[in-house]
Order: C-alpha cells, then sequence, then structure tokens
C-alpha cells in the first residue's frame, strides 16, 4: 500500500530538487534582466541628455547663427559712425545738399542699429562705468586723481552685444589715479580688483 502523504512527500521533494536544479539558471536569467534593464535606463538617459543637447544647440544657433554677419554689418555701422563725426568735425556744412546727405547718413545709421538690435544685436557705450575686461579692451591710462582708478573716461569704440555674448568688446581708456573703486566679482563670482 501507498501512503498518500508519502507520494505527496516525493513530489514535494522531487519539485524541490526541480527548483534547486532551475535555482542557477533563474539567477541567470534575474542577472541577464538587471544588466538589460541597466542598460535600457542608460540608453533612455543618453537620449534624454542628447535631445536637452540638440535642443540647447538649436537655440544657440538661432540666437548665435548671425554672429559672422553681425561682425560685419557693425563694421558698416562704424563706418558710418565716422562719416558722421568726419563731417561734424568739419563745421563747412551748415545748410544745403551737404547738410541733407549728412542727416540721410544720420537716418541709415540709426535705421542699421534699429535692425541690428532687432536681431538681438545691441550696441553698448560705457562711458564712465567701471572697466571690466570681459566687455572693454583698455587702449589707454588717463591720468586724472578726480576720477576713481578702474573707470572708463574715454570710450575710443562703442561694444557690441549678440544676446549674452560680446560680439566686440568696447576700446576704451581708462582713468589712473584716482580713489580706487570697490572690487568687481567675474563671471565666476571672484573678487577683482578695481
Amino acid at each position: 500500500m501507498t501512503d498518500p502523504n508519502a507520494a505527496a512527500h516525493g513530489n514535494d521533494t522531487a519539485s524541490t530538487g526541480d527548483n534547486q536544479a532551475a535555482s542557477p539558471e533563474s539567477a541567470a536569467l534575474a542577472q541577464e534582466v538587471a544588466e538589460t534593464k541597466d542598460k535600457l535606463l542608460r540608453a533612455l538617459a543618453d537620449m534624454e541628455n542628447l535631445r536637452r543637447r540638440t535642443e540647447r544647440e538649436v537655440a544657440d544657433a538661432r540666437v548665435y547663427g548671425v554672429t559672422g554677419l553681425a561682425r560685419d554689418l557693425i563694421g558698416v555701422a562704424d563706418d558710418l559712425r565716422r562719416a558722421l563725426d568726419a563731417a561734424d568735425e568739419s563745421a563747412a556744412i551748415v545748410d544745403g545738399p551737404a547738410k541733407a546727405l549728412c542727416e540721410g547718413v544720420e537716418m541709415i545709421e540709426r535705421q542699421l542699429l534699429k535692425v541690428l538690435e532687432k536681431h538681438g544685436i545691441r550696441m553698448f557705450d560705457p562711458q564712465g562705468a567701471k572697466f571690466d575686461p570681459n566687455v572693454h579692451q583698455a587702449l589707454f591710462e588717463v591720468p586724472d586723481a578726480n576720477i576713481p582708478a578702474g573707470s572708463v573716461v574715454q570710450v575710443i569704440q562703442p561694444g557690441f552685444m549678440l544676446g549674452e555674448r560680446v560680439l566686440r568688446p568696447a576700446m576704451v581708456g581708462v582713468s589712473k589715479g584716482g580713489p580706487r573703486t570697490a572690487p568687481v566679482e567675474n563671471s565666476n563670482g571672484e573678487a577683482q580688483p578695481g
């Protein structure tokens, strides 16, 4: 006679043996699943980083893609300003066609600067500002005890910005000799002597 409990125990033993035999296979499968999941998560993270980087590059290309053209147009704006300054220096233009020509050149200059500004290119004139080597180029020093040292006292050529980038630094003369101004923080948050 067979004991039904014995048969049940025998089946339990057989299934326990199968579980032990299947255990290395299931451990290998679990490890493979974990590795595949890790690879998938890494691939998803890489794709998200690529998407963000691409969006940033497209946005930068939209804003800064006109850099070459902008630099060329700045030269035209400079030439218009030089022509107007030369006409102002020769006080011979009082009335007549020469005066109308100067007024026309002034209008063209204003329109050019408006168009540049419309496209994110703006001129800046740092007269009286604290010298900042990130946006100014010092050409000479002016000894003046009445003006704080490190102040812009003369602007030779205004600067231009494209968005947040310097397209061309302003060319300036900087005061030397007056009381020192407070230190200016640079873009890294470090204090620079004034």
